[in-house]
């Protein structure tokens, strides 16, 4: 699933500053609050996967799953080449705003 690749990815990044999340609703909103990046692909990816994991009444079709490969790759370039570019400064500033956040 193309949600699951974008999710672990943004794992990545966030055990890249050292926090570690085990929910994924709060994972994503630190995308955007910590990092400053658009988190609508990986929202939408989320929903996607609800609705394919939990429901039954859904038909699928080759076009959307390769839409949402795209989405990942685009997502999980973004993460990469953003992890690529932190510095030690960059990680503290994010942590200290991080420890802002959960004050």
């Amino acid at each position: 699933m193309a949600y699951y690749s974008m999710y672990y990815s943004l794992l990545a990044l966030l055990f890249r500053v050292g926090i570690k999340s085990e929910n994924h609703t709060v994972s994503i909103i630190l995308l955007k609050e910590l990092f400053g990046l658009d988190n609508s692909e990986i929202l939408e990816a989320k929903e996607e996967r609800i609705d394919k994991q939990y429901y039954v009444d859904f038909k699928i079709a080759e076009e959307d799953v390769k839409q949402m490969i795209r989405a990942a790759e685009h997502f999980n370039a973004e993460v990469f080449d953003y992890m690529e570019k932190l510095n030690a400064e960059n990680i503290r500033k994010i942590r200290d705003k991080f420890k802002k956040i959960i004050s």
